[in-house]
């Protein structure tokens, strides 16, 4: 358990203060619990509704100690039907009544009543869903997520808007695109939270490509998926995030999952992990 908050008020304190006291007790990495079919037969658990409900002990026994958040992607779960989403549900629940943050990976995005929906799913109290943070897509416009930031503001949540994503299929789409919403979001953080980190954070991935993007202008924490199997290191994340070190969210998924089922080789492997990122971002 991270600090001396009750449950109810971590609820509405604002999460770039609760990572900052995450960061400090463990590190800033991010444990990606993302469970494919693959993956749950590799771990002789089967490719079923039960054998994900089994993955989510595991891996919630795993990461009690090493790390202080976690971050499931939500298809994985939406893939076995009600009962698959029902584990989701009871995995963000166990893992943030155990402390930890619980960063939900959904890339949800749209308009209007739509994004009020997405954001009563996902944010603040009584959604059946609760996240500390969310992952939203930016391309139906920011301005129409003003349901989105509403509810975060309100509950201390963080939105992660994909900015630049660890896919290089992505390039064509972003390029060009990324400084300017990198600026957006910094205005929109500059108003929702005046002189502090704001609600509103970015996805960035941590690969070293040009154009170099100024992600001060954010004024942001950030989400740096794509660590291990995709390639990306500690020393990059280092590197691209060399002037915002203590505002970074490194996120690791099938690079630390190869370590189970097994619970102590699983919590040796986050733990390592989380070492050298404590070590290269100076925590």
């Amino acid at each position: 358990m991270v600090g001396d908050c009750t449950a109810a008020d971590r609820l509405t304190e604002p999460f770039a203060r609760r990572f900052a006291a995450v960061r400090a007790a463990q590190g800033p990495l991010v444990f990606g619990l993302d469970p494919s079919a693959d993956l749950l037969e590799w771990w002789g658990l089967g490719d079923s509704a039960d054998g994900l409900d089994r993955f989510a002990d595991i891996v919630l026994a795993a990461a009690d100690g090493p790390v202080g958040l976690v971050k499931p992607q939500s298809a994985f779960y939406e893939r076995h039907g009600w009962r698959g989403i029902k584990t989701l549900q009871r995995l963000m629940a166990s893992a943030r009544a155990s402390g930890l943050l619980a960063i939900l990976d959904v890339k949800r995005g749209d308009v209007g009543s739509t994004n009020e929906a997405y954001a009563e799913a996902y944010l603040g109290k009584g959604a059946p869903l609760a996240a500390d943070a969310i992952t939203v897509h930016p391309y139906l416009g920011l301005a129409a997520m003003d349901a989105f930031m509403s509810r975060a503001t309100g509950s201390g949540s963080c939105l992660l808007v994909v900015t630049r994503s660890s896919n290089p299929e992505g390039r064509a789409v972003q390029a060009g695109a990324e400084q300017q919403l990198l600026e957006d979001i910094g205005a929109l953080n500059a108003r929702l939270a005046p002189g502090a980190i704001g609600p509103i954070g970015a996805v960035v991935g941590p690969a070293r490509l040009q154009p170099a993007l100024d992600l001060a202008a954010a004024n942001c924490l950030f989400l740096a998926p794509g660590v291990g199997a995709q390639g990306a290191s500690p020393a990059d994340v280092a590197h691209v995030f060399a002037a915002s070190p203590n505002r970074v969210m490194p996120s690791a998924s099938r690079s630390l999952l190869q370590a189970g089922p097994d619970v102590s080789r699983l919590r040796d492997a986050v733990s390592a992990l989380a070492a050298e990122f404590r070590a290269v971002l100076a925590c």
